[in-house]
């Protein structure tokens, strides 16, 4: 578990590093918000929500421990080539490679971890292993913060890559493959499922679907969040970046690991009576979210700012651990990954493709009227998709005891 969290910490430091480094890339390379929000997510997203299927299915079939040491170098590597991008369209084609290599980086670990731990312990793994969203967030931007501020943004990615590249081999060295299902009441040795087979076994899971775009429109806002916070505290709280990035790497930490930690704990509590639990306490977090988003945003205080964010950072990541527990529990074991990455290719094709684009044009569209403060009411704005978030993971609530593989 700890190698796995390691490797999950590398995959969001390649990929949120780009929020802090938004502000010099934009100043060098002369680019515009929407411009900022294509690269830092439709670019990655596009590689690596396509490409999660396929591989997927090959972990389903082979050794999940080597497609994860082949994605992390690959991602790795092309995150150092990031740091030799002159223009918009070369940093883009780089950030398409990262998505690339990250397709084969969380789908398996998924499936791993599920025949690491027997069902009533999931929700906590799957958060245990999540750590690595808030850990490799406030590392990528206090890390790129640092290195941007000190030296260049160009060394940011070519420092984070090769430590990337490094660790692939203590990865395969040391995670063994489990014995596929171990904790399950079916056959270990059963033949991995065909896609079309993944597909028709998902479509009668009304939950699964409830769940994938629950969690897609939480993702809206929450790459969004990340991506476009640092930037929003240079903008309209006059912070150096170097601040900014101390700043919104402590919240992303504090708030992210005990949010994170609670969704799961809380959830294989309340689970063990009824299975809705996994549903109706993501709905519960996104819903308390909300309100102290309007307080963090609109304030003056870069105190009051800080412990307001803690809340709904913490609270916006709660949904992890009881959600990627509940999509290995609702199919047999045999395709897990897959399952997983179906689930994966809708949440960031949505998420983390749309997300920080959207807020991008959303704040383009505003700065005529609102000026360097039209990141608070794009970000705001996008509050809202919580909401949306909320309202289906209520639904799905009532369909997942039915959907659950005894």
């Amino acid at each position: 578990m700890f190698i796995l969290v390691v490797v999950y910490t590398f995959n969001f430091i390649d990929r949120q590093i780009v929020g802090i480094l938004a502000v010099p890339i934009k100043s060098d390379l002369g680019l515009t918000d929407t411009q900022l929000g294509l690269m830092g997510g439709l670019a990655f997203a596009l590689f690596y929500t396509g490409l999660g299927i396929p591989v997927a299915m090959l972990a389903d079939r082979s050794s999940r421990t080597w497609i994860m040491t082949i994605a992390l170098t690959v991602w790795s590597a092309m995150t150092a080539v990031c740091g030799l991008a002159q223009n918009f369209w070369q940093l883009f084609l780089a950030r398409l490679g990262v998505g690339v290599g990250e397709a084969g980086g969380v789908a398996p670990a998924y499936s791993l971890i599920a025949d690491y731990f027997p069902p009533q312990q999931r929700a906590r793994a799957m958060g245990i292993y999540s750590f690595g969203i808030p850990i490799g967030s406030a590392l990528g931007i206090l890390f790129g913060g640092y290195i941007a501020s000190a030296i260049d943004w160009r060394y940011a990615f070519f420092i984070a890559g090769i430590a990337g590249v490094l660790v692939a081999p203590v990865f395969k060295l040391t995670v063994r493959e489990p014995l596929r299902g171990q904790y399950d009441p079916q056959p270990v040795e059963v033949p991995a499922a065909t896609l079309g087979e993944v597909i028709g076994t998902l479509l009668k899971k009304r939950s699964f679907w409830l769940i994938a775009f629950g969690a897609s429109a939480s993702s809206m806002m929450g790459y969004g969040l990340f991506f476009w916070l640092p930037s929003l505290l240079v903008r309209s709280f006059g912070m150096s970046l170097l601040d900014a990035s101390m700043y919104f790497g402590a919240i992303i930490l504090i708030g992210g690991l005990a949010g994170t930690w609670a969704g799961g704990a809380i959830a294989d509590r309340l689970g063990k009576g009824k299975r809705s639990a996994y549903a109706n306490v993501p709905a519960i977090a996104f819903l308390m979210a909300v309100p102290f988003f309007f307080l963090a945003i609109f304030s003056d205080s870069l105190t009051i700012t800080f412990f307001a964010l803690l809340v709904p950072i913490g609270l916006g990541l709660a949904w992890l651990g009881p959600v990627i527990a509940s999509i290995q529990q609702i199919v047999p074991a045999n395709m897990r990954a897959t399952a997983s990455a179906v689930f994966l290719f809708i949440n960031n094709l949505i998420g983390l493709g749309l997300g920080n684009v959207l807020l991008g044009a959303m704040s383009d569209g505003l700065a005529a009227r609102f000026g360097d403060d039209s990141l608070r009411y794009a970000i705001l704005a996008g509050s809202m998709f919580y909401l949306i978030a909320a309202a289906l993971f209520f639904l799905a609530a009532r369909r997942l005891e039915r959907d659950w593989e005894s």
